[in-house]
């Protein structure tokens, strides 16, 4: 019987997958020191484990019986207030598309045109 896996491949593939980073990283022209992977590994179990608590929070919060209704009041609600404020007449919509420039310009600064 034959193996699905040829002579001289690696099942797992991890060695794979370190070159691959490897080459990224190079191309990318990063050097990433010993002190730097402890600060981004610790950046990454972080941010898991504040997904994983937040996730568990919304669903603790999803399984009470009113909750999900009142958000969707609420949800609904917003949607009227926002579509009723912005979107509806021409000069409300310059105004939105006046203040999402003036955000996109303090995200990205100034464009040079």
């Amino acid at each position: 019987m034959r193996s699905s896996y040829e002579e001289g491949d690696n099942p797992d593939g991890g060695e794979q997958i370190a070159e691959a980073a490897e080459n990224l990283l190079s191309k990318l022209n990063l050097k990433i020191d010993s002190e730097e992977q402890y600060g981004i590994l610790i950046y990454v179990a972080g941010a898991v484990t504040a997904l994983w608590i937040s996730a568990a929070l919304v669903s603790s919060i999803d399984s009470l019986p009113v909750f999900p209704k009142v958000m969707e009041v609420v949800g609904l609600g917003f949607t009227i207030w926002f579509s009723t404020r912005y979107l509806i007449f021409k000069e409300n919509r310059d105004e939105l598309f006046t203040k999402l420039n003036e955000l996109k310009e303090k995200i990205l600064g100034p464009s040079n045109k």
